[in-house]
């Protein structure tokens, strides 16, 4: 940080102060993560000074001879790591990957099926207020009302009333498994491409402990941070006869010069995830997250569809008073990280919300495993519970900083 310091102090010291809070706190948001020592050198190396506009063999740009060797390697170990036929890995965010793959197979009025915001669904998969909602003709499936999962059998018969041109599986708050081949039936069943968001648990198909969706959608749009553990980006996989157009919406259709300092990133966080240490890792993930949601139930709360199958656990706050907006700020004031979350069905709105999205990727990062995460779930319960009482506030925030001490974010 010397460098920084000697620049601009300002920004330094609120580094520093961000360093302190991740490193300080437990970290439950779902979507984040630590990426490891390298990803971080390969994020503030000198190849942030490069432009690379074009691809592999065809860039528009001299002095290339190097940072398209990066992105090959980004992109051979990508369709390595999930057994794709073609990748792309020069995407900026989810978003934009998701944006890559409407532009290139639909038009503005198309129609597209996907999961409704309110239900765990994304805001760039069709909501109003995002472009995806604003070019095309979104049709939303929903979980059950009693169960709280996807009925495969409703979705078939929504997507066959309504004939859309692409079917959407994916979401950033669904505690099951998603079963990609059922939606590939039902794509295939009324003439739709099927593309899969895996954003969320990509990590977990990497490490073999989620189904993959590869052998049966079209397209495949991921981040790379979350469950994968790599840098803020994204990346598309997809068959090889739909990749040329692919590339072409990316660049030049959407994007311009590709990140070659996050692509390394992503190249490095590849090769992470091809690593016998990281299934084990994605497993760890989901027996924490097992732990955490039983543990949870056993204090009172209700969780959403009663579980989870993957790294993420809606929690349904009413039964205890209180609003996930109150609740997430209630757990930052002890150093616990969550975010308010709608649940499905959710009578308040989505900036109340009456419930909190919690995960254990970033735990599992700094080697938290079962009896963690029982005490973590005391220690949610107890803040929730004694939430006027200041002085068990003061104790719970100290039990958590012992936590945190026993458990560094670089361990691993």
């Amino acid at each position: 940080m010397s460098f920084i310091e000697g620049v601009d102090p300002k920004i330094a010291s609120l580094i520093k102060s961000e360093e302190r809070r991740q490193k300080e706190s437990l970290e439950l948001i779902p979507s984040e993560n630590f990426v490891s020592p390298a990803i971080l050198e390969a994020q503030g190396s000198i190849l942030t000074n490069k432009y690379a506009e074009g691809y592999p063999g065809k860039k528009y740009y001299g002095g290339c001879q190097y940072v398209e060797k990066i992105e090959k390697i980004a992109i051979e170990r990508a369709c390595a790591l999930f057994k794709a036929e073609h990748a792309n890995v020069q995407p900026h965010s989810g978003t934009q990957a998701n944006m890559a793959v409407y532009f290139a197979f639909l038009k503005p009025g198309d129609k597209i099926m996907t999961m409704s915001l309110s239900h765990g669904g994304h805001l760039s998969h069709g909501s109003p207020v995002n472009f995806s909602g604003i070019f095309y003709n979104v049709v939303h499936y929903g979980v059950d009302k009693e169960t709280e999962t996807l009925n495969y059998e409703e979705i078939y018969n929504l997507a066959d009333k309504e004939k859309p041109q692409l079917i959407l599986a994916g979401a950033s708050a669904y505690p099951r498994t998603i079963d990609f081949e059922k939606f590939k039936e039902i794509a295939d069943a009324v003439g739709a491409y099927f593309m899969a968001d895996i954003a969320h648990i990509a990590g977990l198909i990497a490490g073999g402990v989620h189904p993959t969706p590869i052998p049966y959608a079209d397209f495949v749009t991921s981040t790379t941070h979350k469950t994968l553990r790599g840098p803020r980006g994204a990346f598309i996989l997809c068959k090889k006869e739909y990749g040329p157009a692919i590339d072409k919406m990316v660049f030049p259709g959407i994007q311009g010069g590709p990140l070659v300092h996050t692509i390394a990133g992503k190249a490095i966080c590849f090769l992470e995830a091809s690593k016998p240490t990281f299934k084990d890792y994605a497993q760890k993930i989901v027996d924490n997250a097992k732990v955490l949601a039983e543990s949870l139930k056993e204090k009172g709360f209700r969780l959403v569809s009663g579980g989870t199958d993957n790294h993420l656990i809606l929690v349904d706050l009413r039964n205890f008073s209180i609003t996930g907006k109150e609740a997430e700020k209630l757990l930052e004031s002890v150093g616990i990280t969550v975010n308010k979350n709608m649940i499905p069905y959710d009578p308040r709105s989505p900036f109340i919300t009456s419930g909190i999205r919690l995960g254990t990727p970033a735990l599992t990062t700094r080697g938290m495993g079962k009896e963690e995460m029982r005490e973590i779930a005391g220690l949610i319960y107890e803040t929730i519970k004694e939430r006027d009482n200041e002085a068990k506030l003061s104790s719970i925030r100290e039990r958590v900083s012992e936590i945190c001490a026993r458990f560094p974010i670089y361990a691993w």
